[in-house]
């Protein structure tokens, strides 16, 4: 008999790591990560924090995975600054410790710093490359050592997505986008260079690209009826 539906996309048992997974994208969605209530150490999901850390960022990551406890998963919220990528592995590491392993990697970190092309400045146009792309890079990176040391001992395969955009492939009308449709644009072929790198240990490398979001970055424009 071929596995059911549900048995496809269980979580039971499977540790997530989703850094910037307390933001407006996740809340939009409705729900944060989520597992099947289990025994300690089964499973977990740990949401943590995008640039910049601060008190208040902070503690919407460590509420988040309060309220995952308190419905019954394991969860562990925790600071990241997607800056540095010495943090990156730091953070990486300490869910792969604090659970015993990292299947899961879904990296909602992203920032824009809108300018238009005459006045983009150098700080700026770094700024969202290195949130935007480079932290991908380095959060791919640290997630797969684990990933591919797990199916090695004989675990089933880890997985990495990703949250791109639309602006990967269409440019924003008459808004000042060169940062993050740049960003963007390249993380879709570091994804496709990830795929093919890790697809030997069975690890698949994704990305979701999502339109408009009812959230905290788009809001300013959303109101505009025009």
């Amino acid at each position: 008999m071929p596995p059911s539906a549900p048995s496809w996309f269980s979580l039971a048992g499977r540790v997530a790591f989703v850094p910037g997974g307390y933001g407006g994208i996740r809340a939009a969605g409705g729900g944060g990560p989520r597992r099947p209530p289990g025994p300690p150490g089964g499973g977990g999901a740990a949401p943590g924090t995008s640039p910049p850390i601060s008190p208040a960022i902070r503690a919407k990551a460590e509420a988040l995975a309060a309220a995952l406890r308190a419905e019954g998963h394991d969860a562990l919220g925790l600071s990241m600054d997607a800056h540095h990528v010495a943090d990156i592995r730091r953070a990486v590491d300490a869910v792969a410790r604090h659970f015993g392993h990292l299947d899961l990697l879904v990296n909602c970190i992203g920032i824009q710093r809108e300018q238009r092309l005459a006045d983009v400045s150098e700080e700026a146009f770094d700024e969202v490359v290195d949130v935007n792309l480079k932290a991908a890079m380095f959060l791919a990176q640290a997630a797969a050592v684990h990933q591919v040391a797990a199916v090695a001992a004989g675990r089933a395969p880890g997985r990495q997505v990703h949250v791109l955009s639309v602006r990967a492939q269409l440019g924003m009308h008459d808004r000042g986008y060169s940062a993050y449709c740049a960003s963007k644009g390249a993380l879709v072929m570091l994804i496709k260079q990830h795929a093919v790198e890790l697809c030997a240990h069975g690890i698949t490398v994704n990305g979701v690209a999502p339109t408009v979001v009812r959230g905290e970055m788009g809001a300013h424009w959303l109101a505009n009826p025009e």
